[in-house]
């Protein structure tokens, strides 16, 4: 299967992607971790991709995009992957059903990780890392609430959104994302007209 994450800044996202791909046994699509290794590598992609970083900018959507499809079409991406970080716009989400389309290839399941935003905040300030600001996590919240509010709708429409209540401790939580798995592989294994070979969920 191949399965998009999404959840807001502190939202637990990394503890749930953990739980997926053990689950799953499918590869860990980080675009973070992509552009890091590319940039380490020195490759063409992690040149250009420090230069937008260095000044602040977004990396464009078509070098995410390049780096996304060649690691799709990898040996161990053929039986499913869990996406996380991308995509993260409506025009990525669009481009990315076009190129997994022409290679017979479709996102099976979106699993949105909701948490509310005062939550979200509690968290980080329970935390207590250096690195964490109040207004900028604020900033970071907004941020994505305001890019993925389409992105949800796109995939609600499709049919292929669950949202998960990010509430509770990660065994709760994960409890609710199996139930989300088990729907996913109903409505594939309806597509296929036959049983999904998805693992015991």
């Amino acid at each position: 299967m191949r399965i998009i994450l999404i959840g807001p800044p502190g939202a637990g996202k990394g503890t749930q992607c953990q739980k997926l791909v053990n689950l799953l046994r499918v590869p860990h699509l980080s675009t973070g971790e992509m552009l890091r290794a590319a940039v380490k590598a020195g490759t063409p992609e992690g040149v250009e991709a420090t230069a937008y970083m260095e000044q602040g900018r977004l990396v464009p959507d078509a070098l995410i995009l390049g780096m996304v499809t060649r690691r799709l079409e990898a040996a161990d991406c053929r039986a499913g992957c869990l996406l996380d970080g991308f995509p993260r716009t409506l025009p990525q989400a669009a481009t990315l059903d076009d190129l997994l389309e022409r290679r017979a290839m479709s996102v099976d399941g979106v699993i949105e990780l909701a948490v509310p935003r005062d939550e979200l905040i509690r968290r980080m300030l329970a935390r207590k890392r250096a690195d964490d600001n109040p207004e900028i996590f604020s900033k970071r919240i907004t941020s994505f609430e305001e890019q993925t509010a389409p992105l949800l709708d796109y995939y609600q429409r499709q049919g292929k959104l669950a949202s998960i209540d990010g509430l509770g401790t990660a065994d709760e939580i994960f409890s609710r994302v199996r139930e989300a798995l088990r729907r996913f592989a109903r409505a594939q294994g309806r597509r296929a007209h036959r049983p999904s070979p998805l693992p015991d969920v």
